[in-house]
């Protein structure tokens, strides 16, 4: 370190002031050029001023401290040039209110809102050029002071200066009149109102926590206000003037012009609230009256197949909650009631007496035969199959035309189909006799309807019959009639196709399980082994040159598979028959010992071979007819037989005898004579071949007993043994379940054996509790002490 110089020492040292820098010029001169150059901005004469130079002049009254005044001055020019610019465009802009011409209104409000839009567009022009310009006072001094920057303060100060009363009810006023006169079908200038409404986004209530724009505080609660008044009256006279397609039309047309409206006019914003005030103003009050209008409502859509209207009123119902519960609603009543007239036309001969019918099928049916009875009206049993046929058929139609309805118009809702399967499951089960006439379709289609149809479109009806067969609640009661329907065109040999009975056992299998159709298949089993059976007994007599005088071929069912209650029906059989039957008897029980046959001559037919005077005839007939006409070979062409002496000589039941001998001459093609002549067999009749028979045919069918419905009194005999299986399954439910759980109360008990047993039947839980007594009783249970529950005994 280097020493003080000694001339140095002991000397005063004298610190100068520090130089003072500023501007050359004062402060309110800058003030004042730059005030001068502000008004250019706003009068758009920017282009002659330098930026530089004013950017430098606010630049120095910041740095020296006159930011304050700057700011203050700033803001009073843009007011000053607010209200110019109101006095001089927006208030005489402002409309005379003396016309109710819309197009004049509308041309009034136009102006006034282009003149707001045209005081906006010149304000944020010249604020955003003032912006730059004052750029620093906004980095340094608005911070600081704690006030905002320009640009903010500029909206704030047009807020206070132009969107003000009157002009904001002004401006206001006319965007109503402009939607009103929009909304009255006239054409509107879309772009004034939307400009107007985008200045109204843009500004924000400078007194508002939420920053809520002046458009959701000012305008959106005008128009939705202006929007229940007028859809309300909308809504009354629309009921008034139209029906109900139309008044669909209208408000879906109400629905779209609005979402449009908010999308090119109003804000997005504003969509939903708008769709609220339609929904509840022209939907949700008038459900009920659209729906049950006369003449034009949900029944007359339905019945015109009005798809689109009808999927215009699925899209309204669907916005608001209480529509698809009130179209649900609706539906079933429409459903439940179409599907009671069904019921009721089937009905029409319900009382019939169920005499079996008759089907002589013939391959020319104009073809004239020597013998052939006068044609007879339909019976009352033919006529009451048919009305079988045609309920399934017209409860399948139906379906389908709901189906498609549900597709096509209501989108597949979920909703509306669980309605419309209640209401199908309703009207069916209503008609006590479903589940036969269910099993008499499908009997006539395997039988019959597979002549000239195709496996698909078998296969699709077959389906369709499953659908119908699922709102079933009897499902054991059908079990029973199809068993017997199956039996016969297993044993009658009608079935046209063994792959479509066994697809339809097969769809019976995947809705009702395995125990179904177990004796179903057995049957089946049957007619296989039964085939296999003859085939070895024909070896039987061939290897052994055992010689028959009659051919038969027979079906050996097991009592259990099939659901035949036939006693063995009493029938005197000739010799020739005899032989025959005792051959196959001896054949069969060499190989299956403990086993017993019994026969059943009324499930059989025979192929006879009869010679009239011009020809001879293969006729097939019943076993019975058989037996009775066998009684005629020997005897004189010309004499007689009597019932007396034919019931004495066959044995045959009464009831049986008498059909057998109506279907032989009182038929279309009479192969006996009656006499006295007749359609009705007495006792008192005697009867004669009829050797002068002749028809064009060589092979006749007579006495082909068709399926039809069961008179009151078969019906009842089926309703007691369907009772008596019940009884027996609920039982067998019971002692399952009671097995498995040990103990358990009476209502779950009750309510198991429903679950358990709901796929076959509804069970009555007093039958239950009867089944349970029953069981006590039995000591297969035991009642608990409190008297509500139960425990199994092993």
């Amino acid at each position: 370190m280097s020493a003080v110089p000694p001339r140095m020492r002991g000397t005063n040292r004298r610190i100068k002031p520090v130089k003072k820098h500023g501007p050359d010029i004062s402060i309110d001169e800058t003030w004042a050029k730059l005030s001068r150059n502000i008004i250019e901005i706003q009068n758009h004469n920017a282009a002659n001023l330098s930026f530089e130079e004013n950017h430098r002049y606010a630049y120095n009254m910041v740095l020296y401290k006159n930011g304050d005044k700057l700011y203050r001055g700033s803001t009073q020019l843009i007011a000053e040039n607010l209200e110019k610019l109101a006095k001089e465009f927006i208030i005489p802009a402002f409309p005379a209110g003396v016309t109710d011409d819309p197009v004049q209104k509308s041309q009034e409000g136009e102006m006034l809102l282009k003149a707001l839009k045209k005081v906006w567009d010149d304000h944020t022009s010249s604020l955003s050029k003032l912006r730059d310009v004052l750029k620093y006072m906004d980095r340094v001094y608005t911070k600081n002071a704690k006030v905002p920057e320009i640009w903010e303060a500029g909206l704030i100060l047009f807020i206070k200066h132009i969107i003000r009363p009157p002009i904001e009810d002004h401006v206001i006023s006319a965007i109503l009149t402009l939607i009103q006169v929009e909304r009255d079908g006239y054409t509107i200038n879309r772009s004034s109102v939307k400009g107007c409404i985008d200045v109204f986004l843009q500004l924000t209530d400078p007194d508002s926590r939420d920053a809520i724009s002046l458009y959701r505080r000012d305008i959106e609660p005008a128009v939705l206000k202006e929007s229940e008044t007028f859809y309300k009256q909308e809504g009354e006279r629309l009921l008034e003037s139209c029906d109900a397609p139309e008044y669909l039309r209208r408000v879906e047309g109400r629905f779209q012009e609005e979402e449009s409206r908010t999308h090119h006019i109003l804000s997005t914003l504003t969509t939903l609230p708008l769709q609220r005030i339609l929904e509840q103003n022209l939907v949700s009050p008038h459900l009920w009256t659209v729906v049950n209008m006369p003449n034009s409502g949900l029944d007359a859509m339905i019945d015109s197949n009005r798809i689109d209207d009808l999927a215009r009123l699925y899209r309204l119902f669907s916005r608001v909650p209480s529509g698809l519960p009130c179209l649900r609603k609706s539906l079933k009543e429409t459903v439940i009631r179409r599907g009671k007239e069904i019921n009721d036309a089937s009905m029409g001969l319900g009382s019939g007496d169920g005499a079996e019918s008759q089907e002589e099928e013939v391959v020319e049916p104009s073809a004239k035969a020597k013998g052939k009875a006068k044609a007879r009206p339909p019976n009352a049993a033919s006529q009451t199959l048919t009305l079988a046929l045609k309920w399934v058929q017209d409860v399948l139609d139906l379906k389908d035309k709901f189906d498609m309805i549900w597709s096509k118009a209501f989108q597949s809702d979920r909703e509306l189909e669980s309605g419309l399967n209640e209401a199908f499951e309703t009207f069916i089960n209503l008609n006590e006799k479903s589940p036969e006439f269910i099993s008499l379709f499908i009997d006539d289609n395997l039988k019959k309807g597979l002549k000239g149809k195709s496996d698909t479109e078998v296969d699709i009806v077959l389906d369709k019959t499953i659908t119908v067969f699922r709102f079933v609640t009897d499902k054991d009661v059908f079990e029973r009639y199809y068993k017997g329907h199956l039996a016969k065109r297993l044993l009658l040999g009608r079935s046209v196709s063994d792959d479509a009975e066994r697809g339809m056992l097969a769809k019976l299998k995947v809705e009702c399980g395995y125990q179904f159709t177990q004796k179903l298949e057995g049957m089946f089993h049957d007619m296989k082994i039964s085939a296999e059976t003859m085939q070895a007994y024909r070896d039987y007599l061939a290897k052994n040159a055992i010689a028959q005088d009659v051919e038969i071929s027979v079906i050996v069912m097991t009592s259990t598979f099939w659901p035949m209650v036939h006693s063995a029906a009493s029938c005197i059989f000739p010799a020739q028959l005899i032989s025959a039957s005792k051959s196959f008897e001896r054949f069969y029980l060499s190989r299956h010992s403990g086993r017993r046959l019994t026969w059943q001559p009324s499930l059989g037919n025979a192929d006879v071979r009869v010679q009239f005077k011009s020809r001879k005839h293969d006729l097939n007939v019943s076993t019975f007819a058989l037996v009775i006409l066998l009684l005629f070979e020997d005897i004189l062409d010309d004499q007689f037989l009597t019932y007396e002496e034919i019931r004495n000589a066959t044995s045959i039941p009464e009831v049986e005898l008498k059909r057998q001998l109506q279907s032989l001459a009182c038929a279309k093609y009479k192969i006996l004579k009656k006499h006295p002549p007749g359609r009705e067999v007495n006792t008192s009749d005697s009867f004669s071949f009829n050797v002068d028979f002749s028809a064009p045919l060589q092979k006749i069918k007579i006495s082909t007993i068709a399926s039809r419905v069961e008179n009151t009194e078969e019906r009842k005999e089926t309703k007691d043994r369907v009772d008596e299986e019940r009884r027996h399954q609920i039982e067998a439910c019971i002692v399952r379940i009671m097995k498995d759980r040990k103990h358990m109360t009476h209502n779950d008990l009750v309510n198991e054996v429903t679950r358990q047993l709901a796929s076959r039947f509804q069970p009555n839980p007093m039958v239950i509790k009867k089944r349970i007594e029953g069981l006590i009783e039995r000591e297969y249970l035991e009642r608990c002490e409190d008297r509500k529950s139960y425990n199994y005994l092993a």
